[in-house]
């Protein structure tokens, strides 16, 4: 069962674990659970998905709860236009304090349109919270640095945090794509856990019928403390 963060008659957003697809995909075959029928069933009621995350992050996740509804949601996360989304990460490497990240995206494979690639422009607020210092070797350094980070999504690009992380030399923990795998695998062990370490922690949103703001916030669970008994620096910075 989800955990039902916000619902009236036209929204419904929940907390989605880790590891949970949002819908069926052929590029998951196997899969046999998803969200939105488990939404579905849960409210016994059909429900629309209005915007993405990827099978290993967590966090909120919202729904109209019918297609009118569904298309003005979903325009405003096209668009941007009152709407706000907050994520959490750790990532590899101590960043610095706070920063822009201005580098454009290519379309995906799977997002492009009448097969065209193109580049869209692509914005990342991000802002460090924490770091961590792992007694852990990796490659010549005696230690393994990570950072707990705050990142405000200004564009909605297909895996823009991912990519964006990546393309300053700070990948997400359990990214497999983006990631470094080697470090990704040792990390896991050393944690106990092994997973994508990205939470979609806040989101604004106006409401499209009441045009008034709905703030949504969806709690660490309680396997992110790892970091900080594992990390010997992890203090708010």
């Amino acid at each position: 069962m989800l955990s039902i963060l916000y619902c009236d008659d036209f929204l419904a957003a929940v907390d989605k674990p880790p590891g949970l697809l949002v819908h069926r995909t052929g590029l998951d075959a196997g899969e046999t659970r998803f969200a939105l029928q488990m939404l579905r069933d849960q409210l016994g009621r059909p429900v629309w998905p209005v915007h993405r995350l990827d099978k290993g992050t967590s966090g909120v996740l919202l729904f109209a709860l019918d297609p009118l509804t569904a298309r003005a949601i979903g325009q405003a996360f096209e668009t941007g236009e009152g709407l706000n989304k907050t994520y959490r990460a750790v990532v590899r490497g101590w960043p610095s304090d706070e920063g822009m990240i201005d580098h454009p995206l290519r379309r995906t494979p799977d997002d492009r349109r009448d097969g065209r690639e193109e580049v869209q422009e692509a914005l990342t607020r991000f802002r460090t919270l924490e770091r961590y210092e792992l007694p852990m070797p990796q490659g010549r350094f005696p230690t393994t640095r990570c950072a707990l980070i705050e990142l405000s999504l200004l564009t909605g690009r297909r895996h823009q945090l991912r990519r964006h992380m990546k393309h300053i030399a700070h990948p997400i923990i359990g990214d497999a794509t983006h990631g470094k795998g080697p470090l990704n695998r040792d990390l896991a062990a050393w944690l106990g856990l092994q997973r994508l370490w990205l939470h979609a922690y806040h989101l604004e949103v106006r409401h499209p019928a009441t045009r008034e703001t709905v703030r949504l916030e969806a709690r660490f669970g309680a396997e992110w403390e790892r970091w900080r008994e594992h990390g010997n620096l992890g203090t708010r910075t």
